[in-house]
């Protein structure tokens, strides 16, 4: 009976270069066979890293994305088309009287649908189509405006 295995390191020689299994010693000196340390590169083989990559962090991990720098500011505002409101009336707002009043502060209204009930929107903005349309309806867009504070030039 065997009470004691044998390291993997003393088996794996490599004809007793040292090498450990891992072909001649000065593929295993530096990461540069490997196409650097840890992510770095894709390998002599190109995309021998590429299956495991995606598989872990999607497709987004390899490449340029988008054609602005992480710097630039994006417009962030949430936005939304008529279409949306006429069919879920119910859910942005509450009918009083004969119009619906509707309370999207935060949102730019987008002119895509048509519109057939009275609104009453109070939006952050609205495109001109929009504003048109829940006109013709015979509805209003309420835009709120900030005022920006600039400042002093000494």
């Amino acid at each position: 009976m065997k009470v004691k295995k044998r390291k993997k390191s003393s088996r794996m020689h490599g004809r007793k270069m040292g090498t450990h299994g891992g072909g001649a010693r000065k593929k295993r000196k530096g990461s540069g066979h490997k196409g650097g340390k840890g992510m770095s590169g894709s390998g002599k083989r190109a995309d021998h890293k590429k299956t495991l990559v995606t598989k872990m962090y999607g497709n987004k991990y390899f490449g340029k994305q988008g054609e602005t720098s992480k710097k630039t500011a994006r417009d962030t505002r949430k936005r939304i088309n008529l279409r949306d409101i006429e069919l879920h009336l119910d859910k942005y707002g509450e009918k009083v009287g004969g119009k619906f009043e509707i309370n999207l502060k935060n949102y730019k209204i987008l002119g895509d649908g048509a519109v057939k009930s009275k609104l009453i929107i109070k939006a952050k903005d609205a495109s001109v189509t929009a504003i048109n349309k829940v006109q013709k309806a015979g509805g209003e867009i309420i835009i709120s405006t900030q005022k920006k504070v600039e400042k002093s030039e000494k």
